[in-house]
């Protein structure tokens, strides 16, 4: 395993320098798990990459997924065996290989609402979902009767379900594992870049031969030259097609899906739940001290960077999963609310329409690579395909994708700190809840961490409304992880913003303060990024107030400079 590079201010300008003075064979656009998963998968090739992404890391969908890792059940119902096989096998990788400190085993109970014809269909189609991934880091579907329910999920209405069956799929943090991506990649050679915005494609003739690349937080720009420009850029991906000149080979549309967090001791149980809809399924997610429930699915045609819930998909939402419990759950159980937009592939004709639950890869011309479509479990192979498409752009010679063999940083060792949980607690002074708190963020890396306590006491300090994360917490993000504002620590780095009651309201200084110090903030400085960090949250609470219609009239009268943005 490489050395991993710490992602600090000196790095981003050593970063700039590189973008600007060398010859690339790929830049990559884009920073959400797509494009983070091709620059690893570029890199470990042994090409020279860049990823540019133009707010930050995960900003956008790769951290306002369902946050899980799994073939998709009702794809089956869909026959779309392809596409199901294909995901539970990334599942079993992620889980064996390439990320378990990151990705987790998560049980679900699914409810039988009729008592007779649907247990042998359901048992069918689960049967089915455990053998098509090949290998088994999960158990296997069990069989509940109405007992069975009420011993792991009291808190379902009786005459809600006739018995269930108990499966299993994989969850994790979307946005720290897109983090980590961006991490290993970097440790293989790639130079990656927030805040770094793509303004214009470079071209000779029809060719795409690189960018122009502008840094959100000086102006400035600088030309990249590149053999070809792989476009990963989700919900604007016609934005970087329409750049290039050319008509592109799909478009994509957005889709809206919201998620809402109410606290654990909200329902009475033991698992995740799956609930059937009219049109599509409800999850309830088990999310450490909280559930997660959504989602929704409603076309997005307003601001693509900052999607929101309205007062419509709350009580979707909320009707949805009452429909099953004993306790109604109101909006004062609601602690955080988010928001994000899939990027569905919208075809020319009835064929290419079809691929709207897969991913597509096309290069509408030479120099550029469009990757668009598919699910967050399918990242890995998605930046297969998109470097395996820009090869026709490259030096003969390139070699196959090796991702599948490779660990991301804090994968190797991690299995060896968990079984030293017990003295790594007494070591470093922390109850053995907090060592494992860290080891599952950050793996092996943990160690690091514990170093900087071990040096410095106060920073196993807990952070000031937000009390299930460490100081060091904050200091690492600082040094390591490409922290450049307020919000990208409040939101990506720690999920403070959604798993507080104030939703990081109260840690917003505090929090603040520990990255001025760290990051070179004046006193003005740490009043803007508050200041930005409260007024977004305020915009989210208006919003979630708001009907349809209002919220797009709020849109309307909303100037957003792309500077705000990235802090956003």
């Amino acid at each position: 395993m490489p050395t991993p590079t710490p992602l600090d201010s000196a790095e981003r300008v050593r970063a700039w320098r590189r973008l600007a003075e060398e010859d690339l064979d790929v830049l990559v656009v884009g920073g959400g798990v797509t494009g983070a998963g091709t620059a690893l998968d570029a890199a470990t090739r042994g090409l020279k990459v860049a990823l540019v992404e133009q707010r930050d890391f995960a900003c956008g969908t790769s951290s306002r997924s369902s946050k899980l890792f799994h073939g998709g059940v009702r794809y089956l119902e869909q026959l779309d065996f392809g596409l199901v096989r294909e995901a539970l096998q990334e599942r079993e990788l992620m889980l064996t290989r390439i990320a378990p400190h990151l990705v987790k085993p998560v049980p679900f109970l699914y409810p039988l609402k009729h008592a007779v014809w649907e247990r042998p269909y359901v048992t069918a189609g689960l049967t089915l979902y455990d053998t098509m991934g090949g290998g088994r880091s999960v158990p296997r579907t069990k069989q509940l009767s109405k007992r069975g329910v009420r011993g792991i999920a009291p808190g379902l209405r009786p005459d809600a379900h006739h018995g269930g069956l108990l499966y299993h799929d994989a969850q994790t943090d979307d946005a720290r594992h897109t983090l980590t991506v961006v991490r290993t990649a970097a440790a293989y050679g790639a130079t990656v870049l927030s805040s770094a915005k793509v303004t214009g494609l470079k071209h000779a003739g029809e060719r795409v031969v690189g960018a122009t690349v502008m840094d959100v937080e000086t102006g400035e720009e600088v030309a990249v030259n590149a053999s070809v420009v792989i476009n990963c850029t989700g919900v604007w991906t016609d934005d970087i097609q329409r750049m290039a000149g050319g008509r592109g080979r799909f478009h994509v549309r957005a889709s809206k899906g919201v998620h809402l967090v109410v606290a654990r001791d909200r329902i009475n149980s033991e698992t995740g739940l799956i609930l059937r809809t009219e049109t599509s399924v409800l999850f309830c997610i088990p999310w450490g001290t909280h559930w997660i429930i959504g989602t929704t699915d409603t076309d997005w045609n307003l601001s693509r960077a900052h999607p929101s819930a309205t007062a419509a998909d709350i009580d979707y939402l909320l009707e949805q999963i009452n429909g099953v419990l004993l306790t109604p759950l109101t909006r004062a159980d609601i602690q955080g609310v988010y928001a994000g937009l899939r990027p569905l592939l919208a075809g020319e004709s009835e064929e290419t329409s079809q691929l709207s639950r897969e991913h597509a890869v096309a290069r509408p011309q030479p120099g550029l690579v469009s990757i668009a479509g598919g699910k967050y479990t399918t990242y890995r192979i998605m930046a297969a395909d998109g470097v395996d498409a820009a090869r026709e752009d490259l030096a003969p010679g390139v070699p196959d994708s090796v991702t599948e063999h490779i660990p991301l940083l804090g994968a190797e060792g991690y299995q060896a700190l968990v079984n030293q949980i017990d003295s790594l607690s007494r070591r470093h002074d922390l109850p053995v809840w907090r060592i494992t708190h860290l080891l599952d963020r950050y793996g092996s890396l943990a160690v690091d961490l514990f170093a900087m306590i071990d040096e410095d006491q106060e920073l196993a300090r807990p952070l000031t409304g937000a009390e299930e994360y460490l100081t060091v917490e904050v200091v690492h993000a600082a040094r390591s992880e490409a922290t450049l504002h307020l919000n990208d620590l409040l939101t990506r780095r720690t999920r403070i913003s959604i798993d507080t009651t104030d939703r990081g309201v109260s840690s917003a200084e505090p929090a603040a303060r520990i990255l001025g110090r760290e990051l070179g903030w004046d006193e003005a400085t740490v009043r803007t990024e508050v200041e930005h960090y409260l007024e977004r949250v305020e915009a989210e609470r208006e919003s979630q107030q708001m009907s349809e219609d209002e919220r797009a009239d709020a849109e309307r009268t909303q100037v957003t400079d792309i500077r705000t943005l990235a802090k956003g």
